[in-house]
């Protein structure tokens, strides 16, 4: 029954339909406040990173270098038991949002510093002439003009952490891919691997293509208008 052109696999996959609705909400709920976390994470660190203070660019610098070269799933596993053993767990769906936010917040931060980094250096010093403190120069001039610039990596960002929601499969999590498992191995459901697994992978496709074209559509946007920019600069 396990045959990807099987009636009754594709059948028990659509009586029991509900598994995998249930399963894309508890993803789409997980990315939703993973990404709220990751850029929380990633805006501070990348503040702390061009700051200018060296123990803060060493602080932003030491958890962007630990967080990008280990695992997410070490970290959700870590976590996790690290919580249960300890007496403070808080939760499969909870414990997935802050490895993820956590994990893609590295990521995040380095979008940011990137961003804040391209804009020239003379448009903060101008806002500090005119009286502007470092956070209200961030908040009123730079910032707003990083968001065209960060705005493509960080959907891709977004994207990854939408996929990285399969690793809570190993916590026995109740996402999208780990009750795809559930109904696959289930005593009563069990047997429709291919449609169920197609399924799986049609649902992730369906949110995380268009986040991904729109970001290869906007970076491409940018370039042409910086193209353009630049010609009408030189006909000038």
């Amino acid at each position: 029954m396990s045959g990807m052109f099987s009636y009754r696999a594709w059948e028990k996959v659509w009586i029991y339909r509900n598994t995998f609705s249930l399963g894309l909400l508890n993803t789409v709920k997980t990315s939703v406040l993973g990404i709220l976390l990751a850029l929380v994470i990633g805006l501070i660190l990348g503040l702390m990173a061009t700051s200018g203070n060296k123990l803060l660019k060493t602080i932003a610098r030491v958890y962007v270098e630990i967080i990008q070269n280990t695992p997410v799933l070490l970290q959700c596993c870590f976590l996790y038991y690290y919580l249960a053993f300890s007496g403070h767990s808080m939760g499969i769906i909870a414990t997935g949002v802050v490895a993820l936010g956590i994990y893609t917040g590295a990521y995040m931060a380095e979008v940011f510093r990137a961003g804040i980094e391209a804009i020239p250096k003379g448009q903060g010093e101008a806002a500090h002439s005119q009286g502007f403190n470092y956070f209200e120069t961030m908040y009123l001039v730079i910032l707003p003009q990083t968001i065209k610039i960060i705005l493509p990596p960080m959907v891709n960002q977004v994207v990854n952490l939408i996929k990285n929601t399969s690793c809570l499969y190993i916590i026995g999590g109740a996402d999208l891919i780990s009750l795809t498992y559930s109904f696959v191995t289930g005593e009563n459901t069990g047997g429709a691997y291919a449609p169920a697994y197609i399924i799986s992978g049609l649902l992730f496709f369906i949110i995380c293509f268009p986040l991904s074209k729109f970001a290869s559509t906007w970076e491409s946007y940018l370039k042409k208008k910086e193209q353009r920019v630049n010609t009408a600069v030189k006909e000038a």
